[in-house]
């Protein structure tokens, strides 16, 4: 009788736990499901000179983790310092592990070389390329540029990666002082072959604060890029339209 008694308990008990979990279940996928949702993809920024410093810093203050990367991270140190928690520094293996998004802002000339040691680690990120093609710097690739154009040589170099053109068009300075002005913002021209690509790029471009203007595919990217007239343009996007005959 008493075996009986505490079977019955037994089954009300586990009946009990059954319903609870049942209850709860909907709560719980909402707990563990919206961070992952709503969280802001990590950047790894990989040449930390002017242009990677100063978009990585706006990118930090809208929220994002940022590990800034150099073959001397402990230059960077006063720079993440002044940047708070969000901020972390690096090699640039860190930053290629780190970031779902890349932000490539080196001398162009380094490109081939950056493609030959972490191409693998490069696959399907997308990878935001700010770097200019300058002849006297950049030997060779810059001719290659010239020739092919500079989205298309982009994606040469690191293969598998999705490559999206954009920040090259003006020195950091203008970046530095035209970020999160009053409407009309500064606009940013971009380009990429990848679609979804593209939409995380524009995403970055307004999380920064700026506006941008969707040039087409990498293909497109010789028209902002060194000496083309998508280049240098300080303007709003409907001024770059404009410029470049794109619909409004």
């Amino acid at each position: 009788m008493f075996e009986l008694e505490a079977l019955d308990r037994r089954r009300a008990l586990l009946l009990a736990g059954g319903a609870l979990v049942l209850a709860t279940a909907p709560y719980a996928r909402r707990t563990f499901a919206q961070p992952a949702g709503g969280a802001k993809p990590r950047i790894g920024v990989i040449g930390s000179g002017h242009i990677g410093g100063t978009i990585g810093g706006l990118w930090v203050k809208a929220g994002h983790a940022v590990l800034f990367s150099s073959r001397h991270p402990e230059e960077l140190k006063d720079l993440v310092a002044g940047l708070g928690p969000l901020a972390s520094a690096g090699t640039v293996a860190q930053a290629v592990d780190f970031g779902d998004v890349l932000f490539v802002a080196l001398p162009y000339g380094a490109l081939p070389q950056l493609g030959k040691d972490y191409g693998n680690a490069f696959k399907g990120k997308v990878a935001l390329d700010a770097c200019n093609a300058v002849s006297s710097r950049d030997g060779a690739v810059a001719e290659e540029v010239e020739r092919d154009g500079i989205g298309v040589t982009s994606q040469k170099y690191l293969p598998g990666s999705r490559v999206v053109r954009a920040f090259n068009t003006m020195s950091y300075m203008i970046f530095a002082r035209e970020a999160n002005r009053p409407d009309p913002k500064l606009a940013i021209p971009i380009a990429g072959d990848d679609a979804a690509a593209v939409q995380t790029a524009a995403a970055l471009v307004r999380d920064a604060g700026f506006d941008p203007v969707i040039v087409g595919k990498l293909a497109d990217a010789r028209r902002f890029q060194r000496g083309n007239p998508g280049y240098g343009q300080s303007v709003t996007a409907s001024e770059l339209r404009q410029k470049l005959s794109l619909p409004s």
